[in-house]
């Protein structure tokens, strides 16, 4: 028998202790189950049932959040339905499968009007059916039960925007502190992964050639996908980089998905990284083939996250494009020194040593002056060298990995106090790729780095060889720095060596450390290789 909703009947007296019980649950608890749980058991004792279930839909509307009731193992979970709006059965008359001689009833559960599941009742325990007064009670119930959905569901979205919120001060704070640039991407990645849910978390920034470059993966499982380029002309690098969101119900199948980037994923967000009229890159993030969808709510706390990330990334860039201006400017004030004041003086030293060495009559001194003077003609050209270098921008800089090798350990010289010493194998402008070779730099560049702020060195050796052979009878290319500073303390930081292998390892390669050159093994000795 069907039943137009209406405004129900007064409860029976006897019954409004319980009721206020119920109610008083509801006011008192946010654990949703719990609440629930009472609601089903108060059901249950005033219609003297013999099972009593509240079945919740999932927030998208697809599927069951919960199943709540007095027979969890038993039929009443199973005959769980959504009804339509608008209506409650009664006397056996709804549910999936209920058995014929039993009584049934099911009223709707709304939250603040909309539909969010079913309250079930069935099989009275005298065997007659339902009526009208436990069709009151139960919507009274039913009402409660909204109330404890719609309180619940309010904290949860509170506590969910609290985290995303948290995760949006990570970002900032890791992108404005000044240190390493991947690692803090990485930090986004890693952010975007544990806020969502996700599988993978990725961020891409605009390639050099065009097109979107994944420069941070957080993943799982080791990733191979660091370095990939999506081509402009991919659909959904198109629609990113003209600051559009794409959003995949299932990426593996889609075919507007790079075959490397969506392998194995399933519901994906694709967000630009937008701010102030610019595109700076995509944040993607990718839950597993077969994963819940992404709800609105979801969508709208990842959308604002990408657009605090996206600003955060601005003005870090702004910050880095201050920091290098001055360096800039510092590194153009030293060349002027360097041209207008030490080659001068080392020059005028030069001419009074060798007018000494004309006055001198002892053969020895003439020849100890000429060295002294020869060793001043290469020191003046040594700075001259440097010189030039200084005033270089950073696109005049040859492009061949060896020449990039060298620059950066010319870079390194400056706040090190001395030359790191260099030596490589093998036709590492020839054989090693370029994605291999950028990556094989930024490595140096950290090794470096590490070195000069922890190591305490007073020699570096940097070696390049690509005649490596790499486990699995591959060929590959090795880079190890080694240094005889103090070494890594126990309990130190490992954030670098851990990005030096995250690095390797999207390549198919790997990244280790160990002893060093110093007095007794001590020091440190990192190693970093890939395949070509």
């Amino acid at each position: 028998m069907s039943v137009e909703p209406g405004p129900g009947g007064v409860p029976n007296p006897a019954d409004v202790p319980r009721l206020l019980e119920a109610m008083r649950a509801v006011g008192s608890g946010l654990r949703l189950r719990s609440t629930l749980e009472r609601i089903c058991e108060t059901a249950a004792e005033l219609a003297d049932a013999r099972y009593a279930a509240v079945g919740l839909t999932a927030e998208c509307g697809d599927g069951l959040a919960e199943r709540v009731g007095e027979d969890i193992d038993g039929q009443a979970v199973r005959w769980i339905g959504r009804l339509p709006d608008g209506y409650e059965e009664t006397a056996g008359a709804g549910g999936t499968c209920p058995p014929p001689e039993a009584g049934f009833l099911a009223v709707p559960v709304r939250v603040q009007g909309e539909s969010v599941g079913t309250f079930h009742l069935a099989e009275k325990r005298d065997g007659g059916p339902f009526g009208e007064h436990d069709l009151d009670m139960v919507r009274v119930l039913a009402r409660e039960a909204g109330i404890a959905v719609g309180n619940a569901r309010l904290y949860g979205a509170a506590r969910r925007r609290e985290r995303w919120i948290d995760g949006s001060v990570a970002v900032t704070t890791a992108l404005l502190s000044g240190g390493d640039a991947d690692e803090a991407l990485q930090v986004v990645a890693e952010q975007a992964r544990r806020l969502s849910d996700s599988m993978a978390g990725l961020v891409l920034l605009p390639a050099a050639a065009g097109g979107l470059e994944i420069v941070a993966v957080a993943s799982e499982s080791p990733s191979r996908a660091l370095g990939l380029v999506v081509p402009a002309e991919n659909a959904v690098a198109g629609r990113i980089l003209a600051g559009k969101a794409v959003f995949v119900e299932d990426a593996a199948s889609d075919p507007r998905m790079s075959a490397d980037l969506s392998r194995g994923y399933g519901p994906t967000l694709l967000l630009p990284l937008r701010s102030g009229g610019r595109v700076l890159g995509s944040l993607v993030m990718a839950r597993a083939a077969g994963a819940r969808p992404f709800t609105d709510a979801e969508r709208t706390l990842a959308t604002q996250f990408a657009s605090q990330a996206a600003l955060a990334l601005m003005m870090a860039e702004a910050q880095r494009d201050r920091e290098q201006l001055a360096v800039y400017e510092d590194r153009d004030r030293i060349a002027r020194d360097l041209h207008d004041l030490v080659i001068q003086r080392l020059f005028a030293t030069g001419m009074l040593l060798e007018s000494a060495q004309r006055r001198s009559v002892l053969p020895e001194v003439r020849q100890g002056v000429g060295k002294a003077v020869d060793e001043l003609d290469v020191t003046i050209q040594e700075i001259r060298t440097a010189i030039f270098a200084l005033q270089q921008g950073p696109a005049e800089f040859p492009t061949g990995l060896r020449a990039r090798v060298l620059r950066e350990i010319n870079m390194a010289a400056v706040p090190l106090g001395f030359k790191p010493s260099h030596r490589f194998v093998g036709s590492v402008d020839t054989v090693v790729g370029e994605l291999t070779a950028k990556n094989l730099v930024a490595a140096l560049r950290e090794a470096l780095s590490n070195a000069f702020r922890h190591a305490g060195a007073s020699r570096i050796d940097v070696t390049v060889d690509a005649t490596v052979r790499l486990p699995g009878d591959g060929t590959g290319v090795r880079l190890t720095v080694t240094d005889d500073g103090v070494g890594i303390p126990d309990g130190g930081r490992r954030s670098g060596l851990k990005n030096l292998k995250r690095r390797a390892e999207s390549l198919g390669g790997d990244s280790w450390y160990g002893p060093g050159s110093g007095k007794d093994a001590g020091g440190t000795s990192v190693v970093w290789e890939a395949p070509y």
